[in-house]
């Protein structure tokens, strides 16, 4: 499912083990994760409730670098990012921002179009590893 350049995938797992397999797949692919975000702890923290919601921030310095190159301003929008979500009937989703999406927000040009497709379909891969026991197991 796409909703303006969100990619929102079903996973067959919960929520830890779908975080673990896309780690797992991030590093697999050649990626740094550069960060994690447990926005379900933060909640907690602050005596509120969310379910488990977890954010992965990572990427490939080369290739994010040559779209910066193109226009430093997509900068806001690297390194990649990868939501895993419980929503409240127990579902896990992973989210994250379609690189084709990105480089059209950023008017991105034909000089970059093979890296901009390599990574969407590197990260598609990433995601499909992490969501479904076809894969990675």
């Amino acid at each position: 499912m796409a909703t303006m350049g969100l990619m929102t995938v079903p996973s067959e797992f919960g929520p830890r083990e779908t975080l673990a397999r896309l780690e797992s797949a991030i590093s697999a692919a050649g990626m740094t994760v550069y960060a994690r975000i447990d926005h379900g702890a933060a909640a907690g923290a602050v005596q509120l409730a969310l379910g488990a919601t977890e954010l992965l921030i990572f990427g490939n310095a080369k290739a994010g670098t040559l779209l910066m190159q193109a226009h430093q301003a997509v900068g806001i929008d690297l390194p990649l990012r990868a939501l895993v979500y419980e929503d409240a009937s127990g579902h896990v989703y992973v989210a994250y921002n379609d690189p084709h999406w990105i480089a059209e927000r950023h008017g991105l040009d034909a000089k970059v179009a093979n890296t901009v497709a390599a990574m969407a379909s590197t990260l598609k891969s990433i995601v499909v590893d992490a969501t479904e026991s076809r894969h990675n197991d």
